[in-house]
């Protein structure tokens, strides 16, 4: 099973937060993860954004993230046609443009999202948290 780790997900776990769940850190650091982890462009992008902003703090910025992603072994998904397809498709939950990409990737990719944000169970998108 392949899992799209939602942006959230990603700092929490290069940052060691506690606000990581179990079941996430489990799937992360599951001995065959770096093979069925994801991380989606748009993560990136949002990461940017809030960054840019001072919304959020991390040292070296986006070079940073990246180079701890790929050191990770994690895929680094660019955004397709298919899933703006899939994102078309969605009702309007929620308004976050970023999640809502996150969904449909993972819609269209059939992923597992590993979220904590509850405003995408309505979709009915596999996550786990």
């Amino acid at each position: 099973m392949r899992h799209l780790l939602d942006t959230h997900t990603v700092l929490w776990f290069l940052l060691d937060s506690e606000r990581l769940s179990d079941a996430a850190a489990a799937i992360i650091e599951g001995e065959q993860a770096s093979e069925g982890i994801a991380v989606s462009i748009a993560s990136l992008w949002e990461f940017t954004v809030k960054h840019s902003l001072g919304k959020l703090q991390f040292e070296g910025g986006v070079a940073s993230l990246r180079s701890m992603i790929d050191a990770n072994g994690w895929d680094v998904l660019p955004v397709a046609q298919r899933h703006l397809e899939a994102l078309s498709d969605l009702p309007y939950l929620h308004r976050d443009p970023f999640d809502r990409l996150l969904v449909a990737t993972a819609l269209a990719d059939v992923l597992t999202l590993v979220t904590a944000d509850e405003n995408i169970h309505g979709y009915g998108v596999p996550w786990v948290w």
